[in-house]
């Protein structure tokens, strides 16, 4: 479970949002909307641990998560604006050190999720060859591969085609049938047919 509790967040004098307070339980997604500007990237990053918030607190399974470090950050997987790919590696390589990092690269669930996203065809070629949108479906291949219960994602649909974001959409409902739990932005409407969707509006 990840529970924030009474979260500030501050950009230079201005404050992006205060008293922000939620649940997120195993087979749950909460989808954060704002205008830009609104603090939802940096609500994220600060979720995982990558910026610090100005007041409050976040637990995971009630414990700071400050104080769990690395045991911490094991347990996420996080997609930002950047696809973080290595250009000069093929779609199997980057995969295989994503894979490496969750201490295990499985070559058979690497290969079948390439061919799901439709990569398949790339997997010996440089990432730097692909299409934008097939860049953001190799980010996104990184959370089939890493098993990882809780996803942070900031705007994982964007540069997707219809039929990519129909995909995504079905991957999500199935972490979140394994009880998982997401974290995410989105100018899109998340269609995943599911009563567990949870509304954050930060400029409310």
């Amino acid at each position: 479970m990840l529970e924030v509790v009474e979260l500030e967040c501050v950009r230079g004098d201005r404050p992006l949002f205060s008293h922000l307070s939620f649940r997120l339980e195993p087979g749950e997604l909460i989808h954060v909307t704002g205008v830009n500007g609104s603090g939802k990237t940096t609500l994220l990053r600060t979720l995982c641990g990558l910026t610090r918030a100005h007041t409050g607190n976040i637990l995971w399974h009630g414990t700071p998560i400050h104080e769990l470090g690395d045991d911490y950050r094991g347990q996420l997987a996080y997609v930002g604006h950047s696809n973080g790919i290595q250009g000069e590696l093929t779609p199997v390589e980057n995969l295989r050190a994503s894979a490496c990092l969750g201490g295990k690269a499985d070559a058979a669930r690497i290969g079948n999720t390439l061919e799901r996203l439709g990569l398949a065809a790339y997997h010996h070629f440089p990432s730097k060859i692909l299409s934008q949108g097939q860049k953001r479906r190799l980010a996104l291949a990184r959370l089939a591969i890493q098993q990882k219960p809780l996803w942070v994602l900031d705007e994982p649909l964007s540069a997707l085609d219809v039929d990519s974001v129909t995909l995504m959409n079905e991957i999500l409902l199935e972490h979140i049938a394994r009880d998982g739990l997401v974290i995410m932005t989105s100018h899109q409407e998340v269609a995943v047919e599911t009563k567990t969707i949870l509304q954050i509006q930060l400029d409310a």
